[in-house]
C-alpha cells in the first residue's frame, strides 16, 4: 500500500508539473504572438481548451479516488479472512477490539468488535479520537493504559512493531472494582469531647446531651451509617467507603452542629471522630479507628480524623481551641506512672527538639529534677549548634563549668548512654524527626512524650507514656505540674534557677501571659515554680532581645504584607535564627486589626521557614500542616529545604487562597 501510495503521488507531481510548465510556455509565448499564435488561436478557442484541461483534470481526479479505494477494499479483508472465523468469535467472546494505524496514526482497519459498538474511527487521527493514547508513546506509563469510551471501560496496549491497539474490554471488572471499593467496611468512633464537663452530678437524659445524641443519631442515619453506643460519651460507627467519602464531601458538618448547641452554662460540647477504611481486617480497623480518636482528642477534640490503610492521616474541622482541663487526677497519674518509670530505668535521657528554646529547655531541667529526686542517673541531650542563642547564652551563664557536665551530654554520649534498660523522655515536641537526636528513639523500646503542640500524621511510635495536652500553653507548665501532682510522700525538689528558665518558658511560648492559651493551669504552674524560687526579673532579662535584634525585628516587620484581612505575612532574605522569626511573628499579632501572622526567612543556606502565630481567631497548626508544617493552635511553623523564598512565598499564598476559610475559627456564640 505504501508503495501504491508513493507512485500516486509521484505521477500526480508530474502531470501537475508538465501542465503548470505548458501552460506557462504556450502564455508567454501567445503574448509575445510568437508564430502567429494569436492569429492561429482565437481567445474563444484558448477558452475550450482551457474547459477541456479542467474536465481532464476532474477525470483523472476521479480515478486516482476510485483507484485507492478499490486497493483499500482489497487490503482490508474481514477479519475472519485472516484469523479464521473460530479465533474471530474467541476475539468477540473475550471482548477484544483491534485497530491498525499508519504511521501517522490515521486508523485504516479495526475489527467487528468495534464496529459493532458503534466506534466509527476508520480514517480518523486515532489521537485526536482519544488524546490520552498518546500516552503509550511514553516509556515511563507502562505497556497498558485505561480509557473510556461510550460508558465502557477499555484496557488499551500498542503493538508498535504492527502499529496495532488491543483494546481490552474491562467494564466488568471495573464495575465491580468501584462496587467493592464502595461498598467496602469503614468503622468509626464518635466521642463527645467534654461530656464529663456537660454531665457533672445531672442525670444523663439531660436536655443538652439529648441533643447532642440526636444530632448524632440523624446525622448518621443520613447517610446510612450504623451506630452503636459503648459507652456513655462513645459511639461505634459502621458504615461504608461510599457514606464516609459522602462525609468527608460534607466535611463532617456534625462537629459545627454540635459546637453550635447552645446552654445555659455557656458550655458548648464538641465531637471527636475517628474513621479507618481501606483494609480487609475488621480487627486492624478497629485498631486503626481507636488510634485516630486517640489522635484526634490529643490534638484538642473537635476534629475528625480520617485513617487509610498506608497512607497519611486526613484532618477535619479543629476550628477551636483546646478546651483546658482543670482536673489533676489525669496529671497525679500521669506523674505516678513516669517516677515509676524512672525508678526502674536504668539511667534517663531527656531531650527537646532541635533548635531548642527556653520551654524546651526549661521542661527538660524540670524532668531532670524529677529523676534526682529519684536518685536516678540522667542528661539532657544538648548541642550548641541545635541550641538557640538565647537559650545557650542562658544555660551557660546560669550554671556553671562543672554542673554543666554533669547535667548535660553531646548527641554522641547519648547515643552510647541509652541501652535497653534505659527511659527516654521527649519534651515539648512530639515527631521524632523534630527531636534533638532521633537515632535513640530507636535504641530503647522506653519512650516518654511530654508535649503541648496539638499532635501531627508523624508521631514518635509506640512510647510508654504519653502527655500530649493542646489545652497547656507550654510544656514547662506540663512538667511544672507534674512536679507538684504525685503520689509521693515528699516534695521534689527543683533548684531556683531551673525554677526560673521553666518560668521564662511559659513566659516565652504565652509571649508573657498574652496568648490565649493562657488559663487558669497557666497561672498555677508560674505559682508552683514561685514556690520553689524562680525569679521573675531573671526569666524576663533573659529573654530580652538585643539591640541588633531588635533592629531586625523592625526591618522585618516593615516589609509586611497583608493580602486577606486580617492575615499578614513577613519576608526576610537574611539568614536568621528562628526565634528571630518567632518574635517577628509575635510583634505583628500585636497590631491592631491582624489576626494571623507568617514571618518567612532563611535559617540556613538550605532552609526556609515559616513561622505562624495567631491570636486565636485562626488556627495556623491547619494552615501549616497543609505545606508540611504542624505545631499550636494559635502557634506553628514549616520548614523547607532546598527551594527560595519566592517559592516559599508563593505556596503560603496558595495555601491561604485554598484553605484560609476552613482554618477561622467559628464563634458559635456571636452565630447564635
Amino acid at each position: 500500500m505504501k508503495k501504491v501510495n508513493f507512485g500516486l503521488k509521484l505521477t500526480v507531481l508530474i502531470i501537475t508539473g508538465v501542465q503548470v510548465l505548458g501552460i506557462g510556455v504556450f502564455s508567454i509565448l501567445y503574448v509575445l504572438n510568437s508564430f502567429n499564435l494569436q492569429e492561429t488561436f482565437l481567445p474563444e478557442y484558448v477558452m475550450y481548451l482551457a474547459l477541456g484541461l479542467v474536465v481532464l483534470n476532474c477525470v483523472f481526479a476521479l480515478s486516482v479516488i476510485y483507484f485507492v479505494n478499490k486497493k483499500r477494499e482489497q487490503s482490508d479483508v474481514k477479519m475472519g479472512d485472516i484469523i479464521g472465523s473460530d479465533v474471530k468469535e474467541a476475539y468477540i467472546f473475550g471482548k477484544i477490539g483491534l485497530a491498525v494505524v499508519n504511521e501517522e496514526g490515521t486508523v485504516l482497519w479495526v475489527n467487528d468488535l468495534l464496529e459493532q459498538r458503534q466506534i466509527n474511527i476508520i480514517n480518523r487521527n486515532i489521537y485526536e479520537w482519544c488524546p490520552k493514547l498518546k500516552d503509550l508513546q511514553n516509556d515511563d506509563v507502562g505497556d497498558t493504559i485505561s480509557i473510556s469510551q461510550n460508558n465502557l471501560d477499555y484496557q488499551v496496549k500498542f503493538l508498535k512493531s504492527a502499529s496495532l491497539f488491543i483494546f481490552k474490554d474491562v467494564s466488568d471488572y471495573e464495575f465491580l472494582f468501584r462496587y467493592t471499593k464502595e461498598q467496602a467496611t469503614c468503622l468509626g468512633i464518635i466521642m463527645i469531647d467534654n461530656y464529663a464537663d456537660i454531665v457533672g452530678n445531672s442525670d444523663l437524659s439531660n436536655d443538652l446531651i439529648q441533643t447532642v445524641r440526636n444530632d448524632i443519631t440523624d446525622y448518621c442515619k443520613k447517610y446510612n451509617c450504623l451506630l452503636r453506643l459503648y459507652r456513655n460519651d462513645a459511639y461505634f460507627v459502621v458504615c461504608n467507603f461510599e457514606s464516609l467519602r459522602e462525609m468527608e464531601a460534607d466535611g463532617f458538618s456534625l462537629i459545627d452542629t454540635v459546637r453550635q448547641v447552645a446552654t445555659r452554662e455557656t458550655i458548648h460540647p464538641t465531637l471527636s471522630i475517628g474513621f479507618a477504611h481501606d483494609f480487609p481486617d475488621v480487627n486492624k480497623l478497629n485498631e486503626m479507628a481507636s488510634n485516630a480518636i486517640d489522635i484526634a482528642m490529643s490534638r484538642g477534640g473537635d476534629q475528625v480524623v480520617v485513617s487509610k490503610y498506608g497512607s497519611e492521616l486526613q484532618f477535619f474541622g479543629g476550628r477551636t481551641e483546646a478546651v483546658e482541663i482543670g482536673n489533676k487526677v489525669k496529671i497525679r497519674v500521669f506523674s505516678d506512672s513516669l517516677m515509676g518509670l524512672i525508678s526502674r530505668a536504668s539511667n534517663v535521657v531527656i531531650m527537646g527538639h532541635v533548635d531548642m528554646d527556653m520551654d524546651a529547655l526549661g521542661s527538660c531541667l524540670g524532668i531532670k529534677a524529677i529523676c534526682d529526686f529519684l536518685k536516678k542517673p540522667a542528661r539532657i541531650v544538648f548541642d550548641s549548634k541545635l541550641t538557640e542563642r538565647k537559650t545557650r547564652s542562658a544555660l551557660t551563664s546560669l550554671f556553671s563549668r562543672d554542673q554543666l557536665q554533669k547535667m548535660v551530654c553531646t548527641l554522641k554520649e547519648a547515643q552510647e548512654d541509652v541501652k535497653i534498660q534505659s527511659l527516654v523522655v521527649v519534651c515539648d515536641v512530639s515527631r521524632p524527626s523534630l527531636t534533638m537526636c532521633p537515632k535513640i528513639l530507636e535504641q530503647t523500646d522506653k519512650v516518654v512524650v511530654v508535649d503541648h503542640h496539638r499532635r501531627a500524621t508523624e508521631f514518635i511510635e509506640n512510647p510508654v507514656l504519653c502527655l500530649v495536652e493542646p489545652s497547656a500553653s507550654s510544656a514547662s507548665e506540663l512538667v511544672a505540674e507534674i512536679i507538684k501532682y504525685n503520689s509521693s510522700a515528699e516534695k521534689v525538689a527543683l533548684d531556683k534557677i531551673s525554677a526560673t528558665i521553666m518560668l521564662a518558658g511559659i513566659f516565652l511560648d504565652t509571649a508573657f501571659y498574652k496568648s490565649k492559651t493562657v488559663g487558669l493551669r497557666t497561672f498555677d504552674a508560674s505559682m508552683i515554680l514561685k514556690e520553689y524560687g524562680a525569679d521573675n526579673a531573671i526569666a524576663d532579662d533573659i529573654l530580652k532581645d538585643e539591640f541588633e535584634e531588635y533592629a531586625l525585628v523592625n526591618k522585618i516587620i516593615s516589609t509586611i504584607k497583608t493580602p486577606y484581612y486580617g492575615v499578614c505575612y513577613c519576608v526576610s532574605d537574611e539568614i536568621i535564627e528562628r526565634s528571630t522569626l518567632a518574635k517577628v511573628g509575635n510583634q505583628c499579632i500585636q497590631l491592631k486589626g491582624i489576626n494571623a501572622a507568617f514571618v518567612i526567612g532563611k535559617t540556613a543556606e538550605n532552609e526556609v521557614r515559616v513561622s505562624a502565630r495567631s491570636d486565636g481567631t485562626i488556627n495556623v497548626q491547619v494552615l501549616c500542616e497543609k505545606f508540611g508544617g504542624g505545631g499550636h493552635f494559635s502557634m506553628a511553623a514549616a520548614a523547607f529545604k532546598d527551594t527560595t523564598i519566592k517559592k516559599v512565598e508563593e505556596t503560603l499564598l496558595d495555601v491561604l487562597d485554598n484553605y484560609l476559610s476552613e482554618a477561622r475559627v467559628k464563634n458559635s456564640d456571636t452565630e447564635e
